[in-house]
């Protein structure tokens, strides 16, 4: 039957009606976006022009760009030459300098801690000195990029730091020599039955560095593995790619983590490969406060999959994904270009990794006294758009756990000085089979023939 005349009309007459419109609204909104462009070139020549003292062009754009990118999230940033070499350097995992990690507080550049078998590990630097000056020259006041930069240099130079330390008498005189510094993403050893995998960043290094950990660990205890801790604590995150290959190791199927982007069909998942080098045995992760971003994708996916135990503090809440785009000049932009999402849907934005077992660091004296910083406390941070609607239904037990009453004193008396860690090993001792179980199952019937 054909179609009557009006049907044929009406769609082309609503098109010919709706474009116009469109199209006035698209004008509408290119118009104001060269006003405001036009007004950003007025500063910039008022600027130029009328400054109280001279101002080169590149320090003004730099700044433009900047603030433009400040607008918007804590992560997204423009990446001048010598922060783009330094992300470079962070995710290949190697750079010339001392091997010290460093942060500014009230102007003061303090050591947060030094790498293992470095020159500055080495030297007896400690985690709390303060940095007050580098080869004579006070850096008070110094920016950390600065700081960095001085503290960077030909693998083979000499460089002398000055620090000052709590108890000590005076400033203690540092000379060093730098090297090549090789940042190992992971280490591992076995307390007792239970492999410990340290995993400190993601780097490029660290998925095939996580899989040497515990084929290590199984070589070394056989089938005595009561099961693996993975400590992910104070670990600032890194590379999807190489999130995804550590939960790999210890998944035998099913998705790790989505990331979506702006629109409904910007959305990609990726997904174990069979194979569970831990042998399905029991997994314990350890997180806090400090950990984010790829930690955070590790714990969430091993979590939902009822793979792992997370054992430790609220995790840093950071569910967005960036994008290192290169740009002219050995420069970069870091964009946030998706959130991410656990296997069962969460969202850690704002949110973080709840543990299923909350346990403090007791032996950490100065824990609890210390600010906790997460994602949900930086300014222009993205909001979590899929909270949990029954949070505010869980009632909360304000009483003191009695499990956690002892001291970092009490617990230093036992020889315990990390008491998550030994929290984490204990509990992986107790869910290991008995020799009674093992022997009752290594002689039981096969499956064939039970009834």
């Amino acid at each position: 039957m054909a179609m009557p005349a009006n049907k044929k009309i009406l769609l082309p007459l609503i098109a010919l009606v709706m474009v116009p419109g469109a199209a006035a609204v698209q004008a509408a909104s290119e118009s104001d976006t060269y006003k405001q462009l036009d007004a950003l070139m007025d500063v910039f020549e008022r600027v130029r022009t009328d400054y109280v003292d001279k101002v080169d062009d590149k320090t003004l754009i730099q700044g433009a760009i900047n603030g433009m990118l400040a607008s918007l999230d804590p992560h997204s940033a423009y990446l001048d030459d010598r922060d783009y070499q330094n992300l470079r350097q962070q995710t290949d995992g190697e750079y010339g300098g001392l091997g010290l990690t460093v942060t500014t507080e009230d102007g003061v550049v303090k050591a947060v801690s030094p790498i293992d078998d470095t020159p500055a590990a080495r030297a007896g630097i400690k985690s709390g000195d303060l940095i007050t000056h580098i080869d004579g020259e006070l850096i008070y006041g110094t920016s950390l990029n600065d700081a960095v930069d001085k503290m960077r240099g030909t693998p083979g130079s000499s460089i002398k730091l000055t620090i000052v330390r709590e108890g000590a008498p005076k400033p203690i005189d540092y000379t060093l020599k730098r090297e090549v510094i090789q940042i190992k993403p992971v280490k591992w050893e076995v307390k007792g039955d239970v492999g410990v995998v340290r995993i400190s960043t993601f780097n490029k290094q660290t998925g095939e560095a996580t899989r040497a950990a515990v084929e290590g660990i199984n070589s070394k205890l056989g089938d005595r593995v009561a099961g693996y801790v993975i400590d992910l604590r104070s670990n600032p995150g890194g590379l999807l790619d190489q999130a995804i290959e550590v939960s790999d190791v210890f998944l035998e199927r099913g998705e790790i983590v989505s990331q979506r982007g702006r629109t409904k069909n910007d959305i990609d998942r990726y997904f174990a490969k069979a194979g569970d080098l831990a042998g399905g045995k029991p997994v314990v992760v350890l997180v806090d406060e400090g950990s984010a971003s790829a930690a955070e994708i590790v714990a969430g996916a091993l979590q939902d999959h009822k793979r792992a135990l997370v054992l430790g503090q609220r995790s840093f809440g950071k569910g967005s994904v960036q994008t290192v785009i290169p740009l002219g000049g050995d420069t970069g932009l870091r964009l946030t270009t998706a959130r991410y999402y656990t296997p069962s849907g969460r969202s850690v934005q704002e949110a973080g990794i709840d543990p299923d077992i909350q346990v403090p660091q007791l032996s950490d004296p100065r824990a609890a006294d210390r600010p906790r910083l997460r994602e949900a406390d930086l300014s222009k941070h993205l909001i979590n758009e899929v909270k949990d609607s029954t949070e505010k239904l869980v009632e909360q037990d304000a009483k003191p756990d009695p499990r956690f009453t002892a001291t970092a004193d009490d617990l230093k008396a036992k020889g315990v000085l990390d008491f998550q860690m030994d929290y984490a090993t204990r509990l992986l001792a107790r869910l290991a089979p008995s020799p009674s179980v093992q022997t009752a199952a290594a002689g039981a019937a096969p499956a064939g023939s039970r009834r």
